[in-house]
């Protein structure tokens, strides 16, 4: 019975004082004078501020914002690097590939490619017979309904 007693007199002094601290908290912001020395010390706070960053930019010293803002920067650069030489593996097995189809023979791969580019020939020239391009005219030409 003490002890609930004692924690109800707890709640009940603890509670007084919330309502005592709010009741003060609430007179000084309504003081028009505290109010102002509080605004006044939040602008003097900014202009402190600035004129430490102007002080560390003459010194040349990076500010926390450019230290940040650099961080944010490597870490992309840093993704993006990863991305490349993600890419740049695929290729890398890719040419393993091509290189055990192919061979190491510097002359079986030349032979390869002559037969692609002949194939590549025989194929323009069935598709465009004629020596000459066609056209510039001709190759937009519109069709319209009608």
């Amino acid at each position: 019975m003490a002890r609930e007693d004692d924690q109800s007199f707890v709640d009940r002094v603890s509670r007084q004082g919330e309502e005592a601290l709010g009741k003060i908290a609430e007179e000084l912001i309504a003081n028009p004078v505290v109010n102002g020395a509080i605004t006044r010390a939040f602008e003097a706070r900014e202009k402190a501020v600035q004129a430490q960053e102007a002080a560390m930019g003459a010194l040349n010293i990076p500010s926390a914002a450019d230290v940040e803002r650099i961080t944010r920067r490597l870490r992309s650069v840093s993704q993006r690097l990863e991305g490349v030489e993600d890419a740049l593996d695929r290729i890398e097995e890719r040419l393993g590939a091509v290189d055990q189809e192919v061979g190491a023979d510097p002359a079986a791969l030349e032979e390869r490619l002559d037969e692609i580019a002949r194939d590549v020939a025989a194929l323009r020239a069935a598709v465009a017979p004629g020596e000459e391009p066609p056209p510039r005219a001709q190759e937009r030409l519109t069709v319209t309904d009608s």
